[in-house]
């Protein structure tokens, strides 16, 4: 089963088993919805989870999962991470999600090879594209001239200092 990583338990919130996620995803409504499915990666383990209730509190997510609403069931959870099944994602009809950048070519203004992009780091301001462990680029129209998912290939604008 292909996983895309959509979370990871924080904290506990209160004594019913609600747990505070940071959200790695742009759809928190979407991923986090009454009804679905998540998978909790614990202990080199995968546990299938449903969401129970679903809500959003001072940017984390705060969920709870059907058979579980105890704080004693749920704090061993803490620095798990939560993922879906890459194949329940619906197509979006424009533009891409960001873990499908990984493993794309980075080319540069003069088509020459920079890389692979290994990472898309969320960063407050803008995400970041982690190309080969040593470059760090910013996804902004500045710098992003034209991303091909189908080809897995991004050409940049490389400005001085930038590498």
């Amino acid at each position: 089963m292909d996983k895309i990583k959509v979370g990871i338990i924080v904290n506990t919130h209160g004594l019913k088993g609600e747990l505070k996620i940071k959200s790695l995803s742009d759809f928190n409504d979407e991923r986090f919805k009454k009804g679905n499915e998540l998978i909790l990666l614990f202990q080199n383990k995968e546990i299938i989870l449903k969401v129970k209730t679903y809500r959003e509190h001072k940017d984390m997510v705060l969920v709870t999962f059907d058979g579980f609403e105890d704080i004693n069931k749920v704090e061993i959870w803490k620095g798990s991470e939560l993922y879906i099944d890459r194949n329940n994602i619906e197509e979006l009809d424009e533009g891409y999600y960001f873990f499908e950048l990984k493993g794309c070519s980075v080319y540069d203004q003069d088509d020459n090879l920079l890389g692979e992009v290994e990472d898309v780091i969320d960063t407050a301001a803008n995400p970041i594209l982690r190309i080969n462990k040593t470059i760090l680029v910013p996804y902004v129209d500045q710098f992003i001239k034209n991303v091909d998912i189908e080809n897995k290939r991004i050409d940049i604008e490389v400005i001085e200092g930038l590498l």
